[in-house]
């Protein structure tokens, strides 16, 4: 099976051979910025398992450790992005994917900088950082 992942314009895709794992929840105040939204959530997924198709712009995040975004030039949605401390694993945001395939969050995290409304499911494993 075959997962794509995409921009808002669709010039840049992100196709994922075989299943997604469980996909996580960040509360950063980074994430938080990036998706203009109260919190990121997104799925790691092995480098071999992934095909990129399209031209992208990178943005570099030094934090904690680097981030690497890539993002379409053209509509500006940021797709995946690569962890200094993970060479092996692409992230894609989970909406990038855009349908209902992506699994339900399995665990959370920077908590401490999570809005006082927003409610996890019990399910969720939490981990303030």
């Amino acid at each position: 099976m075959t997962h794509e992942a995409s921009c808002a314009c669709g010039q840049l895709r992100v196709e994922v051979e075989g299943d997604l794992p469980g996909s996580s929840i960040c509360h950063c105040h980074q994430c938080q910025r990036r998706t203009g939204s109260v919190f990121g959530v997104q799925v790691k997924v092995p480098r071999e398992r992934v095909r990129i198709e399209g031209d992208e712009t990178l943005f570099e995040r030094r934090g904690e450790g680097v981030v690497t975004l890539h993002f379409c030039p053209t509509c500006g949605s940021t797709v995946y992005w690569e962890l200094d401390g993970m060479p092996d694993v692409y992230v894609i945001a989970a909406g990038a994917f855009a349908s209902k395939e992506v699994p339900s969050p399995v665990f959370s995290v920077y908590e401490e900088r999570m809005h006082p409304w927003v409610q996890l499911p019990d399910t969720v494993e939490t981990h303030w950082d």
